[in-house]
C-alpha cells in the first residue's frame, strides 16, 4: 500500500491575541502587477508556485461586503461580525482554540485565516462547502446565531446600505447578492509577494541559505505531497493520521474525547473511508496564525511541524528538521494587497 504523505496537513488555525477593533483594517501593500507574479522559467516545474494577484471584482459590491464583514448588528446579539474572527490585522483570525459568538457560543472548530482563501478548492475544515457563497450558511447561523431574512431586513431598514445595494444590484438587498457581495469582498484578501514568491519569481537574495534548507527539507520529507500549488494547499482532503492516532494520543494526552467535529469530511458524505478526512489547509501566513489543527490544540508551529512528522511520517523529526522547516515557513507571510483600499463609508 502507499503510504500518503501528509507532512503538514492541519496547520492553520487563529493568532496569538484574541478579538479586534470591528473597524480595524490591514495594512495595504503594493505589489507587482499581475503580469509579474509568475515563476521564473527555472522554478516553473516547483510543486509550490506565486500567489495570483487577486480576482477581479466589482469594486461597489465588495466595497458593500467590505462594510457587511464589520456589521455587528447584523448578528443575533448585535455583539459579533465576520471580524470578530477574523481580524484582518491579526492575520484573518482570532488566535482563539474556538471562536466565540453571538451569545456566547463557542465554535466547533478553529477558525481557520480569511485570506487567501479564495484559491481553496472547498470550504470549511471538512470540505462541505464547494463555494464561498454557500460556506456563509455555517457561520450566518451558528456562529452570528441568525437568518438570512432577518439579516436582509435589517439591511433594507439601513438607508445607506439599501441605497448602495440598488446602486450595485438591479434587485438591491437579496440574500444571494448578500452572499455576493462578502465573496466579492474576500476575493480581494490576498497576500502575495511573500519572500518565498519573490524566490520563485526569479530573486536569488529572497531567501537565506537557512530557509532555502527548510524548503528543500520540506519537499524532501513529502510535506508538498500535500502543499503544493499557489496557495501552499487548500487544493485536496488528507486524513489526519496517516501513521498514528490522532484521537487516541489526544485522549492519552489529557485532551477531550471525540467528537462531531473530529469526523471531518465524513460528516459530510458519511463515507466510512472520509472519518478524519480533512481539507488540508494553505500554509500562507501559518507563522502568523497559531494555534493549529482543526482543535486548535498545538500551541507553536514546532510544535506542530514535529506532530505532523510522527503522525503523517510516522517519523520523530530532528531539531535541525524542525527548525529548517519552520524557518522555510516564515517566509510565506505575506502582506494584503492595495486591493483593500476599496472605499467604505464610515
Amino acid at each position: 500500500m502507499v503510504r500518503i504523505v501528509a507532512m503538514l496537513a492541519w496547520l492553520s488555525g487563529a493568532l496569538l491575541a484574541p478579538g479586534c477593533e470591528q473597524g480595524a483594517i490591514a495594512p495595504e501593500y503594493s505589489v507587482p502587477p499581475p503580469a509579474q507574479l509568475v515563476a521564473a522559467p527555472a522554478l516553473q516545474r516547483e510543486p509550490l508556485q506565486p500567489l495570483p494577484a487577486a480576482p477581479v471584482v466589482d469594486p461597489k459590491r465588495a466595497a458593500i461586503g467590505r462594510r457587511l464583514f464589520a456589521a455587528q448588528n447584523l448578528s443575533g446579539d448585535g455583539t459579533v461580525s465576520c471580524m470578530t474572527c477574523h481580524p484582518l490585522d491579526r492575520a484573518g483570525a482570532d488566535g482563539l482554540m474556538h471562536s466565540r459568538g453571538a451569545n456566547g457560543r463557542e465554535t466547533a472548530v478553529n477558525t481557520p485565516t480569511v485570506y487567501n482563501v479564495s484559491f481553496n478548492f472547498r470550504f470549511n475544515w471538512n470540505g462541505a462547502y464547494a463555494t464561498l457563497e454557500d460556506e456563509f450558511n455555517a457561520p450566518v447561523t451558528k456562529t452570528m446565531d441568525t437568518t438570512w431574512d432577518a439579516i436582509c431586513e435589517k439591511l433594507r431598514t439601513d438607508r445607506a446600505l439599501n441605497g448602495a445595494f440598488l446602486g450595485a444590484y438591479p434587485d438591491g438587498v437579496t440574500t444571494a447578492n448578500v452572499k455576493d457581495a462578502l465573496a466579492r469582498y474576500i476575493d480581494t484578501l490576498v497576500t502575495p509577494d511573500c519572500r518565498f514568491d519573490q524566490y520563485l519569481r526569479g530573486d536569488p537574495d529572497a531567501l537565506s541559505f537557512q530557509e532555502l534548507r527548510g524548503y528543500e527539507m520540506f519537499k524532501t520529507l513529502g510535506c508538498a505531497s500535500c502543499h503544493q500549488g499557489a496557495n501552499v494547499g487548500g487544493n485536496l482532503f488528507q486524513r489526519l493520521g496517516v501513521m498514528h492516532d490522532y484521537f487516541k494520543d489526544r485522549v492519552q494526552r489529557g485532551g477531550p474525547a471525540q467528537t462531531s467535529a473530529d469526523l471531518g469530511r465524513f460528516e459530510t458524505t458519511n463515507h466510512p473511508e472520509d472519518r478524519h478526512v480533512f481539507r488540508v489547509p494553505s500554509l500562507r501566513n501559518v507563522a502568523l496564525t497559531p494555534p493549529y489543527f482543526h482543535d486548535g490544540s498545538v500551541a507553536t508551529l514546532e510544535q506542530a511541524v514535529t506532530k505532523m512528522g510522527y503522525l503523517q511520517l510516522g517519523r520523530q523529526l530532528t531539531a535541525e528538521q524542525v527548525s529548517l522547516v519552520v524557518a522555510f515557513l516564515k517566509t510565506l507571510t505575506g502582506l494584503p494587497s492595495t486591493a483593500l483600499s476599496l472605499s467604505v463609508a464610515p
